[in-house]
């Protein structure tokens, strides 16, 4: 039982994405709450809780790539 190889490296990459995006959301959601009472201050919200939000589903699907790799799943590249 081998390794998917190729696959194991796009779960690497999307996991490296998932880390900067995990430091990126909490530091756009601060600066938000810091400024309540500025006129951008609920666009830099929304900014903050869409980055988190794709930062855990980033972070489900590079868990699921790292799984499938492990168990040499065959992937269909189109």
């Amino acid at each position: 039982m081998g390794t998917n190889k190729n696959l194991l490296i796009k779960g690497v990459k999307s996991l490296f994405y998932t880390i900067i995006l995990m430091f990126t959301a909490p530091v756009v959601l601060f600066q938000a709450f810091k400024n309540q009472e500025h006129p951008w201050f609920w666009p830099v919200l929304i900014l903050g809780l869409i980055l988190a939000i794709v930062a855990v589903s980033l972070g489900f699907y590079s868990i699921k790539l790292f799984v499938d790799a492990l168990f040499n799943k065959k992937v269909q590249d189109n």
